[in-house]
């Protein structure tokens, strides 16, 4: 179901829709519906070569698109914000201020690392457009019988596009009277035929099953889509909307600066690679991107992580916490900062081994933890981007320590077509 596997050949292509036949001989193609009546298809051009799908040297193609990660939020960026910096221009939206203002709800249904893009996406919205936001599994969406109307919005992520769960939920918010907008990566595909209104995560070919740009790319394109809204409904002022996209700007070399210098999180790899748990700590955002960097390191070196928001420990996860433990804590939102030192306190009371992620202009969690991994500073709505880059690569150098297929983790598929 992924251009990949025929991009050696052409990248001419005919993108098929439910219900149509196509039948192939060596010098014609017809298309035609269940009926047999005819269908004209437009040639779909794709705008990559094969090299895009080779590991161009590196080991993995899961390193490749981890350090792609710079160029690939560049150019999610680039063509959607204007030059001064001032305004967010969503040409494929051309949205109006009434038009956002008719939403009294959004709903964002996505699956694995989608959704937790999605949880970012949520912040991002009700904090910078005010408006209520409620994320769901689309595999629990579908079945409780949500509460949509024509003031609805659905926002499905999907790095495929193709992904069972999050298309039947597109459907039935759309058969609901939902307005539907869909995040993919993958031009043509499924969601972005069927939603009303597509966003393209340029993130370009991503082949290892455990996403990495795409996520990066995700979190972008939610940002901004929440700065696009809050400009039409005057959320933000002047000011506070340059500064944001000037850090944003600022992004994809802030990425580069944090694959500089992997040695450390190679060693913490090694040191900490065999151990049977590993746990995840933050608050805030700081909380989605522990989801995310626990569920890279289960997916591909197949240790037993959990993640937690730090001001859950008291309530039964410090049962879990023993000599020895590795846990994560990433420590960049100011203001729940002191509340989550006081958690990696909690935590190294009961000698738990401690590796802390924090801004590079921080000098306290130094103090507390065993380990630093220091990122960019940059606006704490935007660290997200920068903090998740060291757990992609921690879970990666864990899984070459253990020597697993880290491309292709057992029991696992890059796009899920099932339920």
């Amino acid at each position: 179901s992924d251009i990949p596997a025929i991009i050696a050949y052409t990248r001419r292509t005919y993108i098929m829709n439910d219900g149509e036949i196509a039948v192939v001989k060596k010098d014609s193609i017809w298309v035609t519906d269940r009926k047999g009546n005819p269908i004209t298809k437009k040639v779909f051009e794709v705008n990559w070569n094969a090299e895009a799908a080779e590991k161009g040297g590196y080991e993995h193609f899961m390193l490749k698109e981890i350090h792609e990660q710079p160029k690939a939020v560049r150019d999610t960026i680039s063509p959607r914000i204007n030059k001064e910096n001032t305004q967010v221009v969503l040409d494929e939206l051309k949205w109006t201020k009434e038009y956002v203002e008719n939403f009294n709800k959004i709903y964002i249904v996505a699956c694995g690392t989608a959704y937790h893009a999605g949880l970012v996406g949520k912040y991002y919205i009700e904090k910078l457009a005010r408006i209520p936001v409620e994320i769901d599994i689309a595999s629990e969406f579908r079945y409780r019988d949500p509460i949509i109307d024509e003031h609805t919005l659905t926002i499905v992520i999907s790095q495929s596009g193709e992904t069972s769960d999050t298309l039947a939920a597109l459907k039935e918010s759309k058969r609901l009277g939902a307005k539907t907008l869909a995040v993919t990566n993958v031009v043509g595909s499924s969601i972005a035929r069927e939603a009303d209104q597509v966003m393209y995560t340029w993130a370009g070919p991503e082949i290892a099953v455990a996403s990495t740009k795409a996520y990066t790319t995700q979190l972008v394109a939610m940002f901004l889509f929440a700065m696009y809204i809050s400009g039409l409904k005057g959320t933000l002022t002047a000011e506070r909307t340059h500064e944001l996209l000037t850090q944003l700007r600022l992004l994809p070399d802030e990425i580069g600066r944090t694959l500089e210098d992997v040695e450390p999180i190679k060693t913490f790899a090694k040191n900490y690679a065999f151990n049977d748990d590993v746990f995840y700590i933050g608050r805030s955002l700081d909380y989605n991107v522990a989801l995310e960097g626990s569920l890279k390191l289960k997916e591909i070196s197949y240790i037993h992580a959990e993640a937690y928001a730090a001001g859950e420990l008291k309530h039964g996860t410090l049962a879990l916490i023993e000599s020895g433990v590795p846990v994560i804590a990433i420590a960049t939102q100011k203001g729940v900062y002191e509340k989550t030192l006081s958690n990696i306190k909690e935590v190294k009371a009961r000698d738990a081994v401690i590796i802390g992620i924090a801004s590079e202009d921080d000098t306290e969690l130094e103090k507390y933890v065993d380990h630093v991994i220091k990122v960019p500073s940059t606006d704490e709505l935007l660290i997200p981007l920068l903090t998740v880059v060291p757990l992609q690569l921690l879970a990666y150098y864990a899984a070459i320590t253990r020597g697993c297929d880290v491309d292709k983790p057992r029991n696992l598929a890059k796009s899920v077509t099932v339920e």
